[in-house]
């Protein structure tokens, strides 16, 4: 799920690489799994860094708020995230 706007480009937190520096836009998850999310500190304006992935793609390690946390690739899908100009 990708979209412009303005000249930003947003998209899944899931689909970002390794060395990935943004900041988050919009959190998508309903129920349980927004107000978890946001519990961690995954709320929109957050900077974050994408570490590395877990041998099989999954669980993926960030970097946000001076803490590391490995989440699921699923749980990922529903935080949308816009590229920092380095």
């Amino acid at each position: 799920m990708t979209g412009l706007v303005g000249n930003q480009k947003i998209c899944s937190l899931a689909l970002q690489k390794p060395g990935f520096q943004g900041r988050i836009v919009d959190v998508l998850a309903k129920g349980k799994v927004t107000q978890r999310l946001r519990e961690l500190g995954f709320v929109p304006g957050t900077t974050l860094k994408v570490l590395r992935w877990g041998p099989l793609g999954d669980p993926i390690e960030l970097e946000l708020r001076g803490y590391r946390i490995c989440l699921r690739r699923q749980d990922l899908m529903a935080l949308q995230v816009e590229l920092i100009a380095k």
